[in-house]
């Protein structure tokens, strides 16, 4: 399904019967598992096709730093990362939660050594995505077996996390590259990071790492969003006077623009800041947050936005199922917060019914990937209707939710 061919037939179909569809999350799990093992059983043919047309190597050496898949590539092959991309956390956690969906161990000795490739970036200054790639892996699967091991892993991956935080600013460094266009970027994104400081507080007692969250939370607060609560992707900051120099959206359609995921990592990172702080500006944000995207007139009726909200050839323009994905899980959380929680609960479940229906793999295609039609950088041509790691772990993230839920049981 190319995303041109999304009909609106379709989404007015989907969104009549969505209210009495009843998303039997045993069964889609059921379905994951045989994906996941799809993609398991894809991993090594891609290392070894990897080693095969590298020129001069020892076989099996080429290949043998990649960990973690991430997407299909033009050709519709498996694209493998190492440790240091910052989507290489996402498929051990998706082995966590199949575990946690299921109580079945198979998928637990899976999620072991998967997570044991992202280990090395505890000490890995140079990014600020540790909680991408350590908090997803290790922080789940600490979350589901108590490890003392992981736990450890957890806290050096805080402290080498804070070493990126600038007080003059306010916040923790994004990227390192292009220092020719940034001086101080600091991206929306960075949101998901703080999870992983909070939790070292919570896991060790030392208030600093919480400090530098809630500082990173209050800046960005300040300074990323417009007067409607829609989001810049990239705030540039003088270091000397922590004033910002320039607003950007960088994976957007322009600067002005509302970037889909950008707006998603907002809603998710100031309420799981409010989790961890019961600050009531954190919960006002993310509210106000999920007010832009759930009103705005270029939200499609199935609820899986279009890349950009302000795309110039909408409705011809590429879906991003892992925006939706993360708005899902974003919601079952603040619903839990809000006095509108009836309503996010409600627009989750639709939204999980959208991608269940309509954005899903068939089993035994894809390399096993679970979901389609995300797009990574619209700007750049790159990862557009395409799988992603991220969409397939929020999505697995929100089948979880929405199951605990039903049952009673906390989310976390």
């Amino acid at each position: 399904m190319n995303y041109k061919t999304v009909g609106y037939a379709l989404l007015l179909s989907l969104s009549a019967t969505a209210c009495s569809n009843k998303l039997n999350v045993s069964k889609v799990l059921a379905d994951a598992e045989q994906q996941t093992k799809v993609m398991l059983a894809e991993i090594p043919k891609a290392k070894a096709s990897r080693s095969a047309v590298t020129t001069g190597a020892t076989p099996g050496s080429a290949g043998a730093d990649l960990v973690s898949p991430r997407t299909l590539d033009t050709m519709g092959r498996l694209r493998l990362v190492t440790s240091r991309d910052w989507t290489s956390g996402f498929f051990p956690g998706v082995l966590w939660f199949l575990n946690e969906g299921t109580g079945k161990n198979e998928w637990k000795t899976e999620a072991e050594s998967y997570t044991s490739y992202i280990e090395k970036e505890k000490t890995n200054g140079t990014t600020h995505d540790m909680g991408f790639k350590v908090y997803c892996s290790f922080g789940t699967g600490y979350r589901l077996t108590n490890d003392q091991h992981y736990k450890d892993v957890i806290i050096q991956s805080a402290k080498t996390l804070s070493t990126r935080f600038k007080p003059s600013v306010g916040t923790l460094r994004s990227w390192d590259h292009s220092r020719d266009k940034w001086g101080f970027p600091v991206i929306i994104d960075n949101m998901m990071n703080l999870e992983l400081l909070f939790e070292a507080t919570r896991l060790t007692g030392d208030s600093s790492f919480h400090k530098i969250a809630v500082s990173h939370a209050n800046t960005t607060m300040k300074h990323h969003f417009r007067d409607d609560y829609s989001s810049y992707h990239v705030v540039d900051y003088d270091t000397i006077t922590g004033v910002p120099k320039h607003k950007h959206t960088h994976q957007g359609y322009s600067h002005s623009s509302a970037w889909s995921r950008g707006q998603a990592w907002a809603l998710y990172g100031y309420t799981m800041c409010y989790r961890f702080t019961k600050d009531p500006a954190y919960l006002r944000q993310a509210e106000g947050v999920a007010k832009f995207i759930l009103n705005h007139p270029n939200l499609p009726k199935d609820l899986v936005p279009y890349w950009d909200f302000n795309a110039p050839n909408i409705p011809n323009e590429p879906r991003d199922a892992s925006a939706a994905a993360l708005n899902a899980s974003a919601l079952y959380e603040l619903g839990l917060y809000s006095s509108n929680g009836k309503y996010y609960k409600q627009t989750a479940d639709k939204i999980l019914q959208s991608l269940t229906k309509s954005y899903r793999s068939p089993i035994g295609e894809n390399k096993g990937w679970l979901l389609l039609h995300s797009t990574g950088s619209k700007p750049s041509n790159s990862e557009v209707d395409v799988p992603l790691s991220y969409a397939d772990y929020y999505y697995l993230e929100a089948l979880l939710r929405s199951k605990k839920l039903k049952e009673g049981k906390q989310l976390w």
